[in-house]
């Protein structure tokens, strides 16, 4: 039998692409893979440190003093459920959860020792607040427990990896519940903080609407001497005298930054302490036997306020745009 020219060109032809072109294309994804991963690798190199390596975490119980191996995000869970409620707008949830991630690795980084064998507490005057599953759906309850907590893990897992960055570093991502209309810087708020460039005073629309985080606080005229004579043992007080409780001093964001009393001139910060106030946005008044204070606000004010963020998501901002705005040059990196 004898075969054309054309059937043999055509066997060969058949040959190839049965088995050869699999293999070129093969090379080639396995190029256009190794391609990508080097490109991730790169933008990973691009930070100043390597983040990754926090996928797991040591979580410190104050009340019971165990510690808890808990991964990042599951932590976070615990973190955003306990730090901000439920029922706020979903990008504020989300801003929220990258906050609160940043805000972890920062301190794990940044505090090392501070909890000898745990990385961060629950504790939220130290740390983060946390709560674990089971107690925060108690105090939610049976009807909402189980929607709100899926709405928790689905913020969480939504912006897995994503952290806050400043120069390609992570930032100190302080938080706050309301500022009352504008952050404050935190040299303003404690002794010798530093003005990190990304936490300026930025004004915060939309928060008269949380009227729940304004408060009043009235106390005797003995009661109040006595709280600041723990503390200021010569202070010399007379409440006849016109004038002798005043702000003397307000900082940039309209807080009290020093008060009068008596003799003394005593921070604002320190007023709030004593008195037990929810934040230094104040105003003083006596009526009578009692002294008031009025308070606008809950929080120290530096950073993330929870509610302007809720604000500027029912405002149809993302969280991308809510970080952005309380948190200047930044940019929201993964790792």
């Amino acid at each position: 039998m004898k075969f054309s020219k054309g059937y043999f060109l055509y066997i060969i032809f058949f040959i190839l692409i049965i088995f050869i072109l699999p293999i070129l294309c093969t090379k080639r994804v396995k190029i256009e893979v190794e391609e990508k991963k080097n490109n991730k690798e790169f933008e990973v190199l691009e930070l100043k440190h390597n983040y990754s390596k926090y996928g797991t975490i040591k979580v410190l119980h104050k009340e019971s003093g165990q510690i808890e191996e808990l991964p990042l995000e599951e932590y976070l869970y615990g973190v955003v459920s306990a730090e901000m409620p439920a029922n706020y707008e979903m990008e504020a949830l989300k801003a929220q959860a990258v906050t609160a991630r940043t805000y972890t690795i920062y301190q794990i980084i940044n505090n090392k020792g501070k909890h000898d064998k745990a990385d961060v507490c629950d504790d939220s005057t130290c740390c983060q607040a946390w709560i674990s599953k089971e107690k925060r759906m108690e105090k939610w309850g049976e009807e909402d427990g189980e929607n709100n907590w899926n709405k928790i893990v689905s913020t969480v897992n939504s912006t897995a990896g994503k952290i806050i960055t400043y120069n390609n570093e992570v930032i100190n991502a302080f938080f706050h519940s309301n500022s009352g209309g504008k952050t404050e810087l935190a040299s303003n708020v404690w002794i010798g903080g530093k003005d990190f460039p990304y936490l300026q005073s930025v004004e915060t629309m939309g928060e008269e609407a949380y009227s729940q985080y304004s408060s009043k606080v009235k106390i005797s005229r003995k009661e109040l001497l006595e709280k600041l004579k723990k503390e200021y043992p010569d202070i010399k007080l007379n409440f006849e005298e016109s004038e002798n409780i005043k702000i003397l001093s307000y900082t940039q964001s309209g807080r009290v930054k020093t008060v009068k009393f008596g003799n003394t001139e005593i921070a604002g910060t320190r007023v709030r302490s004593i008195i037990g106030l929810k934040s230094t946005n104040f105003a003083i008044k006596q009526d009578g036997e009692e002294v008031i204070f009025s308070v606008i606000g809950y929080g120290h004010g530096v950073g993330m306020s929870q509610t302007g963020a809720d604000s500027m998501a029912k405002a149809g901002k993302n969280y991308e745009e809510i970080i952005k705005h309380f948190y200047s040059g930044v940019e929201i990196s993964t790792i």
